[in-house]
């Protein structure tokens, strides 16, 4: 059975019987363990005593549409959010919608994602509980090409929306990276689009940030990374995610009338990197070293190196820090 009902009846206060939890949801004791067992493999942290019953070694902050709507005030008429227990990914599953009609402004958010991705195929997964993870619909009056540079500006309101929450040293990595001023990943944006060439596009922006890692979680990654909760962020998961939506009500309009012309000065501001040595790692291999120069109005990275300054795209290459 889906564990979710039985975790959303368990806190970190008091433990909770097998009886108990069975008679609430009308099912039986071999069900509550079973499925229970299931969560604690999947990353839910269960502490089970026999002759008390089980309770969550921490509280979770349950996604709530109530909620997030709440605190999203006015700006909550732009979006429709739908809370998921588990889906395979929010941008797999919102990239379907889209293609059946679904109005800009659908956001679907996940407790888990079995199949979640990140840029260039990673995956992006986390315990439960400890990440945000969601994506957006957003319908533009734009042709595809008039897009470039969408990925910084969307990155740009999530770093806004998290000074806003007093996350202060937040920063930015080109192209779609948020990161720590010691450069360890705090989150990602992965941007999906489709349309025609004269417009309008469909865009689904996927958005994932770490409020915390465990030490396994952090073990298992291929690179380094931190959680808002290290850098100051005591609010909830409902909390962030209404305040990064608002600023998406507020970029995303203003990027379709403008582009990403007017935001390069700030971008560049808070970009880790910028005006210090950098690495480009291209996919054939190449590996070119020199200077992150900034962006140029469509989001390519200006880069300095032996051949002068190059500028480079976002599916061409990875940017990485150098000592």
């Amino acid at each position: 059975m889906n564990p979710f009902p039985l975790l959303k009846l368990l806190d970190a206060s008091r433990f909770r019987s097998g009886t108990e939890l069975a008679a609430e949801l009308g099912i039986s004791r071999a069900s509550v363990s079973l499925a229970l067992g299931a969560a604690a493999e999947q990353g839910a942290a269960i502490q089970t005593v026999k002759g008390r019953g089980y309770r969550l070694e921490r509280a979770i902050d349950w996604l709530d549409e109530a909620t997030v709507a709440q605190a999203l005030g006015g700006a909550a008429c732009y979006f429709d959010l739908q809370v998921h227990t588990e889906i395979d990914s929010t941008n797999s599953a919102l990239l379907k919608a889209a293609q059946h009609g679904a109005p800009s402004g659908l956001v679907y958010a996940a407790e888990r994602q079995t199949q979640g991705r990140g840029r260039r195929g990673r995956r992006w997964q986390g315990e439960l509980g400890d990440a945000l993870m969601f994506s957006l619909l957003w319908r533009f009056n734009l042709g595809v090409a008039d897009l470039s540079g969408l990925s910084l500006a969307v990155g740009l309101a999530v770093a806004r929306a998290l000074e806003g929450l007093g996350v202060a040293d937040a920063r930015l990595k080109w192209p779609n990276d948020i990161v720590t001023l010691q450069g360890d990943k705090l989150g990602g944006i992965l941007i999906e689009l489709s349309g025609e060439s004269e417009g309008p596009s469909a865009v689904v922006i996927g958005i994932g940030l770490n409020l915390r890692l465990s030490e396994a979680v952090r073990a298992s990654l291929d690179q380094p990374a931190q959680s808002l909760t290290l850098l100051g962020y005591s609010g909830g998961r409902n909390r962030l995610l209404a305040a990064v939506l608002a600023e998406l009500a507020r970029t995303l309009p203003a990027f379709e009338a403008q582009g990403f012309a007017p935001l390069v000065d700030e971008w560049e501001r808070r970009h880790l990197m910028q005006g210090g040595p950098a690495r480009l790692l291209q996919t054939n291999g190449e590996v070119i070293d020199g200077v992150a120069l900034g962006v140029a109005p469509d989001g390519a990275l200006r880069f300095a190196c032996a051949g002068g300054e190059r500028r480079v795209h976002a599916g061409e290459v990875s940017l990485r820090r150098v000592a």
